[in-house]
């Protein structure tokens, strides 16, 4: 599903016009965003977590040449899902 198929089909659900789906859509995006980029955790209930780690520096090595190279840290965005969410996708969707 695509973006555009989402806010149709939440702005169907909702029964609010899908320009103001969008705009709602685009206000909890960036205000997810904001706090990532102050470093803080955003929860959603019955849903998980998202959250802004540090992925230390560590040495690679190539398999095809063997050339060890040093990979330097950086920020990656990491999501727990809640366990209700791992169980729906362990059963494949089906409740």
């Amino acid at each position: 599903m695509n973006n555009k198929e989402f806010v149709t089909k939440l702005a169907a659900d909702s029964g609010y016009s899908l320009e103001d789906t969008q705009r709602l859509v685009r206000s909890v995006l960036t205000a997810m965003v904001k706090q990532l980029e102050k470093g803080n955790a955003v929860t959603v209930s019955n849903f998980g977590t998202f959250e802004v780690k540090k992925r230390l520096e560590r040495i690679m090595v190539n398999p095809s040449t063997g050339q060890r190279m040093l990979v330097p840290p950086k920020l990656v965005l990491n999501f727990k899902p809640t366990s209700s969410i791992k169980e729906l996708a362990k059963s494949g969707g089906e409740e």
